[in-house]
């Protein structure tokens, strides 16, 4: 099977709400820094999921980590505060972080 119909498949496999929570970290340029299995400037989406699976409050405080910044957490590098984006997007961006799995 060649890479095109797998990339379809796994387009195909993805729910609408998915893909549009992904197309609003996109738009929040939130995927100029993470990816969702691989390490960039920041933590692979699946990693924050990881590190965060099974806490009840993980959404609330990612949700504050995205639009307030933070460090030390994962390395030296700060995540910078998101002003463009609002609690109702940052609650939602971070609900979607912890489905990567």
């Amino acid at each position: 099977m060649n890479r095109a119909l797998i990339a379809l498949a796994a387009l195909a496999a993805m729910s609408a709400p998915a893909l549009a929570d992904q197309a609003l970290a996109t738009a929040k340029n939130c995927m100029a820094c993470h990816a969702i299995d691989k390490k960039l400037v920041g933590p692979a989406y699946k990693e924050v999921a990881a590190k965060y699976a099974g806490q009840k409050d993980a959404v609330d405080k990612l949700a504050a980590k995205i639009m307030k910044g933070g460090a030390g957490v994962w390395g030296p590098v700060p995540m910078p505060a998101n002003a463009q984006v609002n609690e109702a997007e940052a609650k939602k961006l971070a609900a979607w972080v912890l489905t990567q799995k």
